[in-house]
C-alpha cells in the first residue's frame, strides 16, 4: 500500500489559470495494492500563446516508517492555447456561413429544376381513365 500519498501540481500558474473545479494539490491517507485513484482539475486559461505543460510531483510512503518516495506524472511537452475568439471563429458550426451558402444556392438548382417541371407538364400527356 502507498501511505500519505500526496499530489502536488504547481506547474499552472495563478496568473495564467484560472480553476474552474478540482484541487492542484490533494492528499490520499492510503492506496491500497493493485488499485489506482483518478483526480480531475478543470482549468481556464487566462491567456493566450504557447505553455510548456509540465509533470505535477507524487510522494509516498511505501510502508509505515520508510523513506518518503518521489515520482512525476507524465508531462504533454508545450500546447497552444487559443483566444477565445479564436477558439470560436475555427470550432464554431458557422450556422449563418451555412444559410448563406444555401440561399446562394438555391437559383442554380431551383430554375432548372422549374423549367425542367414546366416542361415536363406541358408535353407529358394525361393517360385517360379505363372503366
Amino acid at each position: 500500500a502507498a501511505l500519505d500519498v500526496e499530489l502536488s501540481d504547481d506547474s499552472f500558474p495563478p496568473e495564467d489559470f484560472g480553476i474552474v473545479s478540482g484541487m492542484l494539490n490533494v492528499k490520499w491517507d492510503r492506496i491500497a495494492p493493485a488499485s489506482n485513484v483518478s483526480h480531475t482539475v478543470v482549468l481556464r486559461p487566462l491567456k493566450a500563446g504557447y505553455f510548456n505543460f509540465t509533470s505535477a510531483t507524487i510522494t509516498y510512503l511505501a510502508q509505515e516508517g520508510g523513506q518518503v518516495v518521489v515520482g512525476f506524472t507524465s508531462a504533454p511537452g508545450q500546447g497552444g492555447i487559443l483566444a477565445q475568439r479564436e477558439f470560436d471563429r475555427r470550432f464554431s458550426p458557422h450556422f449563418l456561413d451555412w444559410a448563406a451558402f444555401g440561399v446562394m444556392t438555391l437559383p442554380s438548382i431551383g430554375i432548372p429544376l422549374l423549367l425542367w417541371y414546366s416542361s415536363k407538364r406541358k408535353y407529358d400527356t394525361p393517360k385517360s381513365k379505363k372503366n
